[in-house]
């Protein structure tokens, strides 16, 4: 089986990582990045007529450790980012180089994908150009798979679509997402009159 390494032109095709069986779909010249999941750079280019089939629960777990390795400092930039949140209403987080950054939720669909269009956009070839749509709807915000080569995981399971909870992780291609979701403050309860501050009956 020949091998090809991380950062060889390979132009589009479906790769796979020889040490933990990732599917790397790509599009028009790229290069091959390392892994995202293991941070292996030996690939397999994986045939559409090759007989031997990806166990899901492999790429399910390739996923899940992509989700371990996420670098600390970025979890604790998110989580300093959600600190700062002080309105209420629903947002993405997400780092982008050195910052993070929060997109709040406003609008009834958010793109993310690599196109010039997309709400949030990635640079990069593990992310499709239309890779995930985020929708704000009356029983919640969800994400969908806008039909990705790379596929959507949230919380490590891969996803066509879910309602989304405060707190859920989204990875899209090698890009980490944290969902948001502050509640306005509950309005105080009219208070009950006591019994000691009741006229008393005469």
């Amino acid at each position: 089986m020949d091998t090809l390494t991380a950062g060889t032109f390979v132009g589009a095709g479906s790769f796979r990582c020889v040490g933990c069986g990732y599917m790397l779909a790509l599009t028009g010249l790229d290069a091959l990045t390392t892994c995202p999941a293991c941070g292996g750079e030996a690939f397999a280019r994986a045939s559409l007529f090759n007989t031997e089939r990806i166990d899901p629960a492999q790429r399910t777990a390739a996923a899940r450790s992509l989700s371990a390795h996420a670098s600390e400092d970025v979890e604790a930039q998110i989580a300093g980012a959600r600190a700062q949140i002080d309105q209420p209403g629903e947002y993405l987080c997400y780092a982008e180089g050195d910052e993070v950054r929060t997109l709040a939720l406003t609008r009834e669909w958010t793109r993310i994908g690599r196109s010039l269009a997309a709400d949030v956009r990635f640079d990069d070839p593990t992310v499709s150009r239309r890779h995930a749509l985020i929708v704000r709807q009356a029983d919640g915000v969800r994400v969908l798979d806008d039909r990705s080569l790379n596929g959507v995981f949230v919380n490590g399971t891969r996803v066509e679509g879910r309602v989304l909870n405060d707190g859920d992780e989204i990875l899209v291609g090698r890009y980490q997402l944290r969902f948001f979701s502050l509640a306005p403050p509950s309005e105080p309860s009219p208070e009950t009159p006591n019994a000691s501050t009741l006229p008393a009956a005469g």
